[in-house]
């Protein structure tokens, strides 16, 4: 190479099988290091911007996937609770389990078992009874207003509250 001749650029092959990119890459003294004859220094703050724009999006998605999973685990909660109710209502004994106490067993279940962060929703039981001998059906139907948790308490004004229930029918024994 002479001394008053251009430094040859650096040719660098990426790629596989045909498919192959080739860029070329040389440094000039007086530029800095170029890619395609673009300087490299201008897109210094080009991915910072990026990371801003996109993070409330990421915060947002990761903050919807905890939601959903608190209003799945609650559902089966509520589904639980409601099955427990009918186990302790449809049991042989003497004297059969009250409504009232099978509420009481499915309040209890829902206020030790429910994840609410302190929030004041307490489920509403129904109970429903063909009668009191054995073959009749007994329904226990618990519904309970989920409220986001974790999200803002915007998202319920455009929501409102979800309403979660769960049934469950048995025989008397």
């Amino acid at each position: 190479m002479d001394k008053g001749s251009k430094p040859r650029p650096r040719i660098k092959m990426r790629g596989i099988g045909a498919l192959r990119i080739y860029s070329i890459h040389h440094r000039d003294k007086s530029r800095g290091l170029l890619l395609g004859g673009v300087k490299l220094s201008s897109y210094r703050g080009a991915s910072a911007v990026e990371f801003a724009i996109i993070l409330p999006i990421l915060i947002l998605l990761v903050f919807g996937i905890v939601e959903f999973s608190l209003a799945l685990y609650d559902k089966a909660m509520i589904t639980n609770a409601s099955r427990e109710g009918a186990r302790a209502g449809i049991v042989s004994q003497i004297p059969r389990v009250t409504d009232t106490e099978i509420k009481n067993i499915v309040d209890k279940y829902c206020k030790d078992n429910l994840i609410t962060f302190g929030e004041k929703n307490d489920p509403i039981t129904a109970i429903t009874r063909t009668g009191f001998s054995f073959g009749d059906d007994l329904t226990v139907t618990v519904m309970y207003n989920y409220s986001f948790l974790v999200l803002p308490k915007f998202v319920t004004d455009f929501t409102g509250l979800i309403n979660l229930s769960g049934t469950t029918v048995m025989k008397i024994e």
